[in-house]
């Protein structure tokens, strides 16, 4: 255990060694040639015995497009430089076909070592034919692994064991133009916003000559839609799904219809929400023309490249209602790092793969890979150069009390697409809520 530590600490140092060369002008790096003479003994010692030194066959969505690329790679230029240890690396792009050879790979014996993978359903073909190795197993051995992870957000598989290792997730919560707000005297929402005093807001912004929410409902309605059911019920019991439309959780689906139409019928939406897309909406909030956006993390990308000025815009809170505080949002981790049965049953590869993932997930290193996302790490990420909307984002995520997975993920593929092309005959008056929750529910 003493020398799984000494190699982390190893491998940290060199990669803070790396980052700060990064970082300084090249004017700066002269003084910089002095540490390696003191930096040798840190590394040198769990490095030394080259003999024992093994290539690890590591598999990631880090793939060229990726924009966390950089980084992975310099976290693995890191653990190699510190270990003496090589890393084959056979990341790629996510789609359902990287998936789908992830699985075959491990159906045909050819699984890698550690894997990055999704920790949901996709993840239970390996782990139900006991192809990876759970966290209890692996901290009997190594009692520090992940123990920079909150437990209560690592996810728990189908046998009540948590197997990876989370890295960065997403939230979905409401993105503001602070320049329409400011002109229609409507504060920035807080964590204590209530429906009562956004419905006042809307009808404020509304009579100033605004659009209230930014949102298509012919695309997009399904942000709205899990913030309007988790408003009709509580963060807890979020991803129940109803049995029926008569039942507790149906009557909490027809209720945030009914929230819906009343949001339109008020005119709080885009006079166009049934035909624009989705692009069209974002850009009218984009160019100051609605004062309000509910969607997700990667949004923030966008805004980034698109916006004339990011001190125009800030995360804020949905509006709370009954039981829900508008502190609490949509969001989760969905990947992490798996270690394998084939590398953990290796005596040369077992410390390796330990290290390779405790480096991954370590504080330090995560935080590059950090801007806004949700992360589980007990001490929270500490990303670093952050532009105004990013940092907004971070300040409303500091003050998020907790996080619900999107209830729409449960879903059939036919179910969900029946129900939010529904929502515009709901609106419309053309169907009732209940038909529509029943209409959806018949085909889940």
């Amino acid at each position: 255990m003493k020398r799984i530590l000494a190699l982390i600490l190893a491998v940290l140092m060199v990669f803070a060694l790396c980052a700060c060369g990064q970082a300084q002008a090249p004017a700066a790096e002269a003084p910089a040639a002095e540490a390696p003479a003191a930096e040798a003994p840190a590394a040198e010692e769990p490095a030394a015995p080259a003999a024992e030194s093994v290539t690890l066959n590591v598999v990631t969505s880090y793939g060229g497009d990726d924009g966390n690329r950089a980084n992975f790679e310099a976290a693995v230029k890191a653990y190699e430089e510190a270990t003496g240890n090589k890393v084959n690396d056979g990341s790629a792009t996510s789609n359902e076909e990287w998936k789908a050879k992830v699985l075959t790979d491990f159906e045909t014996g050819s699984e890698p070592d550690v894997l990055f993978y999704f920790t949901n359903a996709d993840a239970e073909p390996f782990i139900s034919s006991g192809k990876v190795v759970s966290i209890e197993e692996i901290r009997a051995e190594y009692p520090d692994y992940a123990t920079n992870m909150k437990d209560s957000m690592m996810a728990v598989a189908s046998d009540g064991k948590q197997y990876a290792v989370p890295s960065s997730g997403y939230w979905e919560n409401m993105f503001v133009n602070k320049k329409v707000l400011e002109d229609c005297g409507v504060a920035v929402p807080g964590p204590d916003y209530t429906w009562d005093q956004f419905l006042a807001d809307c009808q404020t912004i509304k009579d100033a000559g605004y659009t209230p929410i930014a949102c298509s409902l012919f695309e997009v309605p399904h942000y709205w839609f899990e913030f309007l059911v988790m408003n009709n019920g509580t963060v807890e019991n979020h991803l129940d799904i109803p049995a029926s439309v008569d039942d507790e959780t149906g009557a909490k689906w027809v209720a945030a219809l009914n929230d819906f139409k009343a949001l339109y019928d008020a005119g709080f939406f885009p006079e166009n929400t049934l035909t624009a897309s989705d692009a069209e909406t974002v850009e009218m909030f984009n160019q100051g023309e609605a004062a309000f956006l509910i969607d997700g993390s990667w949004k923030v990308g966008y805004f980034t490249g698109n916006a004339a000025d990011l001190n125009d815009f800030a995360i804020a809170y949905v509006p709370g209602k009954g039981e829900r505080s508008a502190s609490e949002a949509i969001g989760g981790i969905s990947m992490g790092y798996f270690i394998t049965r084939k590398a953990w049953d290796d005596p040369a590869k077992r410390a390796a793969a330990v290290a390779f993932v405790s480096l991954l997930t370590s504080d330090e290193v995560l935080s590059t890979f950090v801007t806004t996302e949700v992360t589980a790490l007990v001490n929270g990420a500490k990303p670093a150069g952050l532009n105004p909307l990013q940092q907004s984002a971070a300040d409303t995520n500091a003050n998020i009390t907790a996080i619900a997975g999107a209830v729409q993920d449960l879903l059939t593929a036919e179910a969900r697409g029946d129900l939010f092309s529904n929502i515009q005959n709901v609106v419309t008056g053309k169907m009732t809520p209940e038909d529509a929750v029943a209409s959806a529910l018949a085909l889940n």
